[in-house]
């Protein structure tokens, strides 16, 4: 661990939280598919640069937000994108309060200003499920400047030296659309892939440590099928889902295995070929 980081994470760890902040910091627990993507996250990080995670869903880009929160000690912000999220949403909203016996304007803070402010981690989740008129008001925050002129204040928000910006997108899904070229510039990206062989099957030793061995086996097997048919274009990246096979191998310890596959994978595939061959790769597992 360089010098770099291991000062960022004493100062950064050090730092006293309010209790209900600290409930915002995340568990850890993702495991890095080679030696650097995690240690080279938390140096962007610590470089007070955005970062933006790629990668099919599942893949683990929420944990891997979680495990730089719990690395840090550091609260986390979320925001998760979608067509209605507007400028309220990501800044905050004015309300009338009772204060004295006298009606009063308040402004309650969202995530950006309160990350901006407590020196939190921002998590922005499917950022380009946004509209792309939404997020310049973002530009700011992300470039050099780490600053924000509130819009419904007024206020000049200069950004706590510990705040970070984390953004996830899963690319060419439905409903998303192409980052703004001004808005993807600010940030320094990583590819979040699939994990898989020794790293995969820890991960499920880990999970399940009372589960049957023959379960745990039989679903090691189903994921690696599966990422290969993604591999070769015969599934979409959904139906490799490390999250959605997670809750299948849940689901199989109290139901009979084809039904909790059925259920925590192939109903949720809109394509009814990529649905049976899921169903046949799993059967061919089970006996």
């Amino acid at each position: 661990m360089n010098e770099l980081l291991t000062k960022e994470q004493q100062i950064r760890v050090n730092r006293v939280h309010t209790e209900e902040d600290s409930r915002l910091i995340g568990a850890g627990g993702y495991l890095s598919p080679n030696n650097d993507l995690f240690h080279d996250v938390l140096i962007a990080i610590s470089l007070k640069k955005p970062v933006l995670l790629k990668g099919p869903t599942g893949a683990g880009k929420t944990k891997l937000a979680e495990t730089v929160s719990h690395y840090f000690k550091q609260p986390v912000q979320s925001i998760n994108c979608s067509v209605d999220l507007d400028a309220e949403s990501l800044l905050g909203f004015k309300t009338i309060v009772l204060k004295d016996g006298a009606n009063a304007i308040e402004f309650v803070e969202g995530p950006v200003i309160e990350a901006m402010k407590k020196g939190h981690i921002l998590y922005i989740d499917e950022i380009n499920m946004a509209k792309a008129e939404t997020l310049p008001i973002l530009h700011s925050v992300l470039d050099y400047r780490r600053m924000l002129t509130n819009p419904f204040t007024g206020e000049v928000i200069q950004a706590h030296p510990d705040f970070s910006v984390i953004a996830a997108i899963n690319e060419g899904y439905i409903g998303t659309t192409p980052m703004n070229e001004a808005l993807k510039n600010r940030f320094v990206s990583f590819s979040i892939p699939y994990i898989s062989g020794e790293l995969l099957a820890n991960l499920w030793n880990e999970t399940f440590p009372a589960a049957p061995k023959q379960l745990i086996t039989v679903m090691l097997q189903l994921a690696e099928d599966l990422m290969e048919q993604v591999k070769q274009g015969l599934l979409s990246e959904e139906a490799a889902s490390i999250r959605s096979l997670l809750d299948a191998t849940e689901l199989a310890q109290y139901m009979e295995p084809m039904r909790a596959i059925t259920y925590a994978i192939a109903e949720k595939l809109e394509d009814e070929q990529e649905r049976e061959l899921v169903l046949e790769l799993a059967s061919s597992w089970i006996k």
